[in-house]
């Protein structure tokens, strides 16, 4: 069986001398056998218990509470519950920071097709990234929405052409009718739009955002704060956020 010397010890765990020397003077962690000269050597085992300790000591655990678990009776299931806390902890940091990267990214693509770059219209981009799975899954709900509007519609007029019965049509129409003002007090309620020339991020009335030309991303409206009429960015949001 291998024999460690404190300085492969700490070679191997990649820490100090003295540190291995002050968890052995700590009671953390003592050598299997001394030397006739009287060096410490730790076995193969004791290494195996020294990365755990140098491993609890990575994730900020007190000394004195490593002592504490490295006397128990099965410390193996303490630390399998710390392992396991770390894990999810790394798993989270690792979602974060893929996250952050990929809003890097989509912002360096968003910047590279403007023309002209300033410090309003990054925060636009900021702005609309912020909100953009919000803005998705609210067009998600209104898309549904449209969908079983539109199956019953076409589904009672068959019906009603195949049978005569014109009850069902009717019914059917009134829920048509009732989803479609749904759609346009939520889509009102839960979008404000971004003025390209002073940044402001504003509602305008039900009346101006039910009539107003629109694209799929952008309405035709008059801005509130500098008055310019022309195509203003959709976003989420339920407050205005005033720019310019």
């Amino acid at each position: 069986m291998s024999k460690y010397t404190t300085g492969e010890m700490a070679k191997l765990c990649g820490v100090s001398v003295r540190t291995v020397q002050y968890y052995d003077d700590r009671g953390i962690l003592s050598p299997s056998e001394l030397s006739e000269g009287g060096r410490r050597l730790y076995s193969e085992t004791d290494l195996k218990k020294m990365k755990i300790v140098c491993f609890l000591r990575s994730i900020d655990l007190p000394i004195h509470s490593i002592g504490e678990i490295m006397k128990e009776e099965h410390p193996e299931h303490i630390i399998s519950l710390l392992l396991e806390r770390q894990r999810v902890s790394l798993t989270q940091e690792l979602a974060d920071r893929q996250e952050k990267l990929a809003k890097l990214e989509e912002l360096q693509e968003a910047l590279k097709s403007m023309d002209h770059i300033s410090v309003e219209s990054i925060g636009d981009v900021a702005y609309l990234m912020e909100n953009k799975k919000k803005l998705r899954k609210m067009r998600v709900k209104i898309l549904t929405v449209g969908i079983l509007a539109e199956c019953i519609e076409i589904g009672t007029a068959l019906y009603w052409w195949q049978t005569g019965i014109w009850l069902p049509f009717a019914i059917g129409m009134m829920v048509v009718v009732a989803c479609g003002v749904w759609i346009s007090a939520y889509h009102y309620q839960s979008t404000m739009y971004i003025c390209p020339e002073c940044h402001t991020v504003f509602r305008p009335t039900f009346q101006q955002d039910f009539w107003a030309p629109h694209t799929p991303t952008t309405r035709k409206l008059t801005c509130p704060s500098c008055r310019r009429r022309g195509y203003c960015v959709e976003t989420y949001g339920k407050e205005e956020r005033q720019d310019g």
